[in-house]
């Protein structure tokens, strides 16, 4: 069966050790370590001796195991419009004084880095960790791209000829050298197709595809939940992109039948809000069809973690992942080692035999 695993993004505000504690008590197999917080610090990593071996004994110490690194909040930075939102989520040695480009220059670098700590840390793995990620062929660090392009998400005043395919072209620029970088450490970029991303449905994701000319290293943290509210087909996007899809994501979200005071655009309003169109929820929960998206995962042969992102604004955390852990671990299954009539064609062909 594939890992379980909580990613602990939505959690930075607990120690690592508390988390870790309570994730095991709720039934995970393990952590996707965010490197914000205090989960997995990057420069620490960097500079610091022991600091690696450290972080796994404490994953042991409570019987967990790690399979995936995150840098989501710096990964966001390398090809966004930079303004103060960014220097809320963002260590202060890649805000540094705020100037756009260094800002973007600064948090590529962070990206390189977080490979090479990644490197570092999946290295120094416990022996069933190194097993798993050899039978799946990589070692990986999901995060998002940010856009230079997302402002021009609807286009009005209408968009100027040549702007969406500049805005991928910097993608592919930005990016290109992070993933060289990668490529070098033997590390796989994952990168979550969401919304304010380069990708964030079937079609945006094969722009960017296209614009990195298909780089090797490069791939997708399926998360259906982004996909189900859009009306995108996220059973699609895995029988197109299934031999990128390196890591997932299970999340929820819940989509009106009928139409709301606060559309798919948000309306802004806050998640959980009265009369929004849409909000993320506790898996099982809301109405994406996890049975049909676990059978493809099966046809495409995906054999890494399944990892749970919590978001739901209606419930306890502590309540919802344990109930996550729950519903994923009843969820999932082997798929057939053979076709379930194969016996009957055995049995007619040794009575023909006779």
């Amino acid at each position: 069966m594939r890992p379980l695993t909580l990613f602990t993004g939505q959690w930075a505000d607990l120690p690592l050790e508390a988390l870790a504690a309570k994730a095991k008590a709720w039934g995970y197999d393990g952590l996707e370590l965010a490197c914000w917080g205090d989960h997995f610090e990057v420069r620490r990593a960097l500079t610091e001796r022991g600091y690696v071996r450290a972080r796994w004994q404490l994953l042991r110490d409570h019987g967990l195991f790690c399979y995936a690194l995150s840098n989501h909040l710096a990964g966001q930075a390398v090809c966004d419009r930079i303004d103060r939102r960014h220097q809320a989520i963002l260590p202060p040695h890649v805000w540094g004084d705020g100037d756009e480009e260094g800002v973007r220059r600064r948090a590529a670098q962070e990206m390189i880095d977080t490979a090479s700590v990644a490197r570092r840390f999946f290295d120094a793995a416990p022996k069933p960790v190194k097993a798993h990620l050899a039978r799946t062929g990589r070692t990986v660090v999901n995060g998002f791209s940010g856009s230079s392009i997302w402002s021009r998400i609807y286009s009005f005043p209408p968009n100027l000829p040549g702007e969406i395919d500049a805005g991928f072209a910097d993608f592919a620029a930005r990016w290109r050298p992070i993933l060289n970088a990668f490529a070098k450490l033997g590390v796989y970029f994952a990168l979550e197709v969401h919304p304010a991303e380069i990708a964030f449905d079937i079609a945006s994701t094969r722009r960017a595809l296209s614009a990195l000319r298909n780089h090797r290293h490069f791939g997708f943290n399926f998360d259906p939940s982004h996909f189900g509210y859009q009306g995108v087909d996220y059973l699609a996007f895995l029988r197109e992109f299934g031999a990128r899809v390196f890591h997932v994501h299970v999340k929820d979200v819940w989509w009106s039948p009928v139409p709301t005071e606060a559309g798919t655009f948000g309306g802004h309003t806050e998640f959980g809000a009265s009369g929004r169109n849409w909000d993320f929820r506790t898996p099982g929960r809301g109405r994406i069809d996890f049975e049909a998206v676990v059978r493809s995962l099966n046809q495409i042969g995906y054999t890494g973690p399944l990892s749970v992102e919590w978001e739901d604004s209606h419930m306890d955390r502590e309540h919802g992942a344990a109930e996550a852990a729950t519903f994923v671990r009843g969820l999932d299954f082997l798929p057939a080692g053979r076709a379930f009539d194969a016996a009957f064609a055995r049995k007619a062909q040794g009575l023909s035999k006779g």
